[in-house]
């Protein structure tokens, strides 16, 4: 049979699975995985690429914009490759990619504890922080999670995101003190050992559907005729009959305006991420203070990812992703005004208020695009909108370590990025969701 380009292989005949905990036991270590495998990509990308920015220009003789180079050009390479990789997620499931990742991230990582110039910086920053991070990080492991869910989809991608808290809770603070204990070169050299031992067994846990595994989506029985499961199995049906290919989701207004949305809100958000330890310090805070700081961010952000979960059983989805992205922005105002102050108890009012609202980013990107367009092709739709989400996405850095070296100041590139959420938060407000495709009620029920 030929299939649509990038289209995953058609769906095998329903299998009854042995029982329904079997399912819920592996749907939830899925999530296990996925939390993992974020916590992994997230924790050395963003999350510390301020720990490392000075200590490397400051001994390479690199400026501030030529450092973010690396970051943008593997944002950039992550855009395209996720054009291919999400179909890939769709036709053989996360555990071939995550290998790879592992491997790609190991020798990328030791591969930077030995650079010399700035191109090789570069180039290892799109092997590691592009490629691998397309492999591990939160399209292949949210893809998957929405594959093995659907009505308690909000909370599976929720907790499986909770790994992107956890790594802004726990590595800028335990990398700084790594840095400043051993050196940037040692700690890209015992980065490079953590990535493979964590990644592999996390690949391993990894399940393509649960179909394959004779299962269905949040652990149902299909041979269930009545009570929960019988609901539960008709919203399954629906969201498999009303799935969106990736053709088809193009031509709608929605994909656009969340891709232009999400785009806006990566390019503020990774601006922030990289320059807020340099933001910090320039302003007089310590180095310490500073990853303290992006570590209340990681806790706000851990803790939204409750908050996003219940209200994503309540509140429709848009007015979430608009609400998320304007409680950053209000984040980095409470930053321009606490800075020039000196006031570091309002500091970690800012970093707070603006990791919840970074906190909802993934679950609610990840559950928006998969209730307007469905599971089946989820992979091939998320890996559409990667180039243009990137490409922003890597203009943040960039545009922030380019003012500075003009300026010697983050002030004003900071009230663009705060401009720049607000105009996000407006485009995923007035998107809607796309009507449900006409089928015919034979399909429905095969369905």
């Amino acid at each position: 049979m030929t299939h649509a380009p990038g289209a995953p292989d058609d769906e095998p005949p329903p299998v009854p699975p042995p029982t329904r905990r079997r399912g819920v036991f592996w749907g939830w270590w899925i999530v296990v995985g996925a939390a993992i495998a974020q916590f992994a990509a997230m924790g050395t990308a963003g999350a510390i690429a301020g720990v490392f920015l000075r200590p490397m220009t400051e001994d390479l003789g690199w400026t501030a914009a030529e450092f973010t180079l690396g970051g943008s050009a593997a944002f950039l390479l992550g855009g395209i490759s996720g054009f291919v990789i999400g179909p890939l997620v769709d036709r053989y499931g996360a555990r071939p990619l995550m290998l790879t990742g592992a491997c790609l991230y190991a020798v990328a990582f030791f591969g930077m504890s030995r650079v010399e110039e700035l191109w090789q910086f570069i180039a290892l920053s799109m092997v590691a922080g592009g490629a691998g991070f397309s492999m591990v990080g939160p399209l292949v492991s949210n893809v998957t999670v929405s594959k093995w869910f659907v009505v308690r989809r909000g909370w599976a991608i929720a907790l499986g995101s909770s790994g992107v808290s956890f790594a802004g809770l726990i590595m800028p603070v335990t990398m700084t003190r790594v840095v400043d204990a051993v050196g940037w070169r040692d700690a890209y050299a015992g980065l490079a050992v953590a990535m493979f031992v964590v990644i592999v067994p996390v690949a391993l846990i990894m399940r393509r559907r649960p179909e394959d595994h004779g299962m269905l989506p949040d652990g149902v029985d299909p041979d269930a005729a009545a009570g929960a499961d019988s609901m539960v199995g008709q919203a399954q049906a629906l969201d498999a009959a009303n799935s969106y290919t990736r053709a088809e989701a193009l031509r709608t207004p929605a994909i656009w305006l969340l891709m232009f949305g999400y785009g806006l809100n990566m390019m503020a958000l990774s601006g922030v991420l990289v320059h807020a330890i340099p933001f910090m310090t320039d302003h007089g805070f310590a180095r310490a203070e500073a990853a303290l700081a992006v570590a209340v961010n990681g806790s706000a952000n851990l803790a939204s990812k409750f908050a996003w979960g219940f209200l994503l059983q309540r509140v429709h989805v848009r007015y979430l992703g608009a609400g998320a992205l304007a409680t950053s922005a209000a984040g980095v105002v409470l930053m321009l005004v606490s800075a020039p102050a000196g006031a570091l108890p309002l500091m970690f009012v800012a970093f707070f208020c603006w990791g919840f609202g970074f906190g909802g980013t993934v679950p609610l990107s990840e559950f928006i695009f998969a209730k307007y367009f469905g599971r089946v092709y989820i992979g091939a739709i998320r890996g559409v909108g990667q180039p243009f989400t990137i490409l922003l996405g890597a203009a943040g850095p960039i545009l922030a370590g380019v003012y500075f070296d003009a300026f010697g100041s983050y002030q004003g590139v900071f009230v663009v990025f705060v401009a720049t959420y607000l105009a996000g938060a407006l485009a995923i407000l007035v998107s809607r969701e796309p009507p449900p495709k006409q089928v015919p009620v034979a399909a429905e029920g095969a369905a």
